[in-house]
C-alpha cells in the first residue's frame, strides 16, 4: 500500500460519502481508460464479478459452464451458486491454461458458457476459444484474476471476451482492500450489471431526485458495489500499476533466462502474439518437494497457490476422468516470488538458489 494513498483515503472517510459514490465512479472511469474500454463495472470482489457474469449470461439450475480445474475455488463457488455444474475440460501442461481442444469437445446443449482463467497472467487462447464460443452461440467469460497488466494480440487483457472479471483482492496486482471489476462487451450487459450489484436499481435514476428506491424493479439483484473507501484506494494504486506491471515482466525475463536448459527446473511456454504480466511466475520442477525444501533452506518463499478444484468434494458432481495435462501440471507446478516488491539483491538470491537446485543434480 503506498503511503501517497493517506491523504486522499483520509479525504474520503471523511467526506461523509463512503458508500458507493463519486469515488467509484472515478476509480471506473480511469481503470477504464487504462484497460481501453469504454465501461467498467466495480464491485466488491472478483467472486461477485464472476457471479454477475454468470447471471448475464443466463446460468441457472441444470445449466454447465466448462471451466479449468487450475484455479481458485473462487472461479467456480459462483456456478454452484447460480445452481449450475461445472464441467471440467483439460488443460495444457506447458501453460497452466484451459486447452481449447476439449473444450471444443465438452461442449454440449446444455453448455451455457465457457470460463477461462488466464493462469499467473499468460493470456488463454482467446481467439480459438471464441471461435468455439461462437458455434455454440454460448458467451465466453475471462476470470482475469491474474491477468491485470496483461496482453493480448497487442490489446490489453479486458477488451476481448463477453466479459471479463478482475479481482482486486489483497495480493493482487492492484489491491483495493478488496474488491473487483466486470468489464462487459455488450452495453446493456453492462447497464444490466449496473443494476444488478445493487438491489436491480439505479444508484442514480433519473427522475428520482427526491427518493431512489421508487423505481420499479424487475429483476433481483446483490449487495456487490464496490465502495468509495476501496475506489479511492484504486485509484491511488492505479498510479503505480504500469511499473509495477513492468517490474514483474523484468524479473519473469530474468528467470526466463537463467532457467534456460535446465532439466530438473523447466519455465512455462509463451507465445510471441499475447504477455503475461507475470502475477505469477510458475515453474515445473521435476523433484518439487525437494525443490520446495531446497528455497525454503534458502530463505525464499515458494508456492503451487492454487491446486486442481476438480478434487473439492463440493464438486462430486462434476468428476470425470481424462484430464492429463491437469495431471501432469498439477503433479509439478510450483511458483516462485516475481512480484514488484523485489530487490536487485532478492532477484540475485532466487537466481542463485535456482542455480544451486539445477546443479546439485550433475
Amino acid at each position: 500500500m503506498p503511503e501517497t494513498v493517506m491523504p486522499s483515503l483520509q479525504a474520503t472517510l471523511f467526506s461523509g460519502y463512503i458508500g458507493e459514490g463519486p469515488r467509484t465512479a472515478q476509480f471506473e472511469r480511469e481503470l477504464g481508460e487504462w484497460l481501453g474500454v469504454p465501461s467498467v463495472v466495480a464491485v466488491n470482489s472478483g467472486t461477485a464479478a464472476l457471479h454477475l457474469a454468470l447471471h448475464l449470461a443466463g446460468v441457472g439450475p441444470g445449466d454447465e459452464v466448462i471451466s479449468t480445474p487450475q484455479t481458485c475455488v473462487a472461479t467456480h463457488s459462483p456456478i454452484l451458486s447460480l445452481g449450475a455444474r461445472v464441467v471440467w475440460a483439460d488443460i495444457d501442461p506447458w501453460t497452466g491454461n484451459i486447452s481449447v481442444e476439449d473444450v471444443a469437445k465438452k461442449c454440449t446443449a446444455s453448455t451455457k458458457a465457457i470460463m477461462a482463467v488466464h493462469w499467473g497472467g499468460l493470456p488463454c487462447d482467446l481467439t480459438e476459444l471464441k471461435q468455439v464460443a461462437r458455434q455454440w452461440n454460448i458467451p465466453l467469460i475471462e476470470d482475469a484474476a491474474h491477468a491485470l497488466g496483461s496482453d493480448y494480440q497487442g490489446r490489453r487483457i479486458g477488451c476481448h471476451a463477453d466479459f471479463v472479471c478482475f479481482s482486486f483482492q489483497a495480493i493482487k496486482m492492484l489491491t483495493t482492500g478488496d474488491g473487483g471489476a466486470l468489464v462487459c462487451l455488450a452495453p446493456e450487459d453492462d447497464r444490466r450489471a449496473r443494476r444488478l450489484r445493487w438491489f436491480g436499481l439505479e444508484r442514480n435514476p433519473v427522475g428520482h431526485d427526491e427518493c431512489r428506491w421508487e423505481q420499479a424493479i424487475h429483476e433481483h439483484g446483490y449487495k456487490f458495489h464496490m465502495n468509495d473507501i476501496a475506489a479511492t484506494i484504486g485509484c491511488e494504486q492505479l498510479r503505480y500499476l504500469d511499473a509495477n506491471v513492468a517490474r514483474h515482466q523484468a524479473h519473469a525475463a530474468i528467470y526466463d533466462d537463467v532457467l534456460r536448459g535446465f532439466r530438473r527446473l523447466r519455465p512455462l511456454r509463451q507465445s510471441s502474439d499475447r504477455r503475461s504480466a507475470h502475477w505469477l511466475y510458475t515453474i515445473r520442477a521435476t523433484e518439487r518437494a525437494a525443490f520446495i525444501a531446497h528455497m525454503h533452506a534458502a530463505g525464499i518463499e515458494t508456492s503451487r497457490v492454487h491446486v486442481r478444484n476438480d478434487r473439492y468434494p463440493i464438486f462430486a458432481a462434476s468428476a470425470c476422468d481424462g484430464l492429463a495435462g491437469v495431471e501432469t501440471f498439477d503433479a509439478e507446478q510450483v511458483s516462485i516470488p516475481c512480484g514488484w516488491w523485489l530487490s536487485d539483491t532478492d532477484v540475485n538470491t532466487i537466481v542463485a538458489a535456482l542455480r544451486q537446485f539445477e546443479e546439485a543434480a550433475a
